[in-house]
């Protein structure tokens, strides 16, 4: 929920913007906007079309998703015109990508954060065989077994590999991990015995613990989620602390005008706001998430400063 204080702000500068801003603002949009995201199917494109769909209504102006591959969107976006035509939806990928490798734009500096749009926890999950049903019972085992148990990843500032890395260096223990191209063939290789353990979404890996196939631990979020309704949090299960969770965020490229990043966030808010946003995203196993711009910056912030020293002592880090 936006707090009260923000939304005092937001009647302040649509009613006082000054010059230009205030103009750009009761122009826009006067053209098509596109939303630039990752290839379709995945989670960023899931987020993407809601988000257009529902600013295509709002703003009385097309929004168009232009799926383009995942290493480049950021680049893309930081690069366009700051005219609040070109919008930017990725995961935490955004800001944790150059904690990993070089890249050729800066998070915090080459964007303007608008709002984060939703949250989903992270569930660390086993194959059934394993012989632990609590995070405590698989540290022991880890423990007792150091460099043996391989966990499934994706890439490199992927939500599971982040899970993995964080887990093995708050916990102490020593893991073995085992990439994949994508969460899918990750969360396979664990329900064939492949690998013994991931950190998967809530949402993607309900309907196998449902089935079976798979025995979820704990959440990875913060407090107990209704995402992951029974489960504990990996905080209180033994590793106190822990929070992992993926979070999508829309953004602009740096110096749009603040009165089109105020209209975009507004309409946004109001969209994840809806029972009917609630609905579809609850089903899809993420909690929608509207803030500030000045909440998803810290936000970014924040973790870029908790997870920075995590991956260097991990040896992980641009080259």
């Amino acid at each position: 929920m936006l707090k009260p204080y923000f939304i005092v702000c937001v009647v302040s500068v649509g009613l006082t913007g000054l010059g230009v801003g205030t103009a750009s603002s009761q122009e826009y949009p006067g053209k098509p906007v596109r939303v630039i995201t990752s290839p379709a199917g995945g989670g960023n494109d899931f987020v993407a079309r809601l988000v257009a769909r529902a600013l295509s209504g709002s703003l009385g102006q097309q929004v168009i998703v232009d799926n383009r591959p995942t290493v480049l969107i950021a680049e893309l976006a930081a690069k366009a015109p700051p005219d609040g035509y070109t919008l930017l939806i990725t995961g935490s990928a955004h800001w944790i990508g150059p904690l990993v490798d070089k890249t050729s734009y800066d998070a915090i500096r080459d964007f303007a954060p608008i709002t984060l749009v939703d949250k989903a926890p992270s569930t660390l999950v086993v194959h059934p065989s394993m012989p632990v049903k609590s995070v405590r019972q698989l540290i022991a085992l880890t423990k007792a077994r150091p460099g043996e148990l391989n966990f499934a990843v994706g890439g490199p500032g992927s939500s599971n590999f982040i899970g993995a890395i964080l887990f093995a260096h708050m916990a102490e223990v020593k893991i073995v991990r085992i990439p994949y191209k994508g969460t899918g063939p990750a969360i396979t290789s664990v329900m064939s015995g492949e690998t013994q353990a991931m950190f998967a979404s809530a949402g993607g890996s309900a309907p196998h613990v449902k089935s079976g196939r798979l025995r979820a631990l704990a959440v990875g979020s913060a407090k107990p989620s209704k995402l992951a309704p029974g489960l504990p949090t990996i905080a209180a299960s033994g590793v106190p602390g822990y929070v992992s969770e993926t979070l999508h965020a829309l953004y602009a490229p740096a110096r749009t005008p603040a009165a089109i990043v105020t209209r975009i966030n507004q309409e946004t808010a109001r969209y994840l706001q809806s029972a009917a946003a609630k609905d579809i995203f609850l089903k899809a196993g993420i909690d929608p998430e509207p803030t500030s711009p000045d909440e998803l910056t810290a936000i970014m912030k924040s973790e870029i400063n908790r997870l920075g020293p995590v991956l260097k002592a991990a040896g992980i880090g641009p080259k």
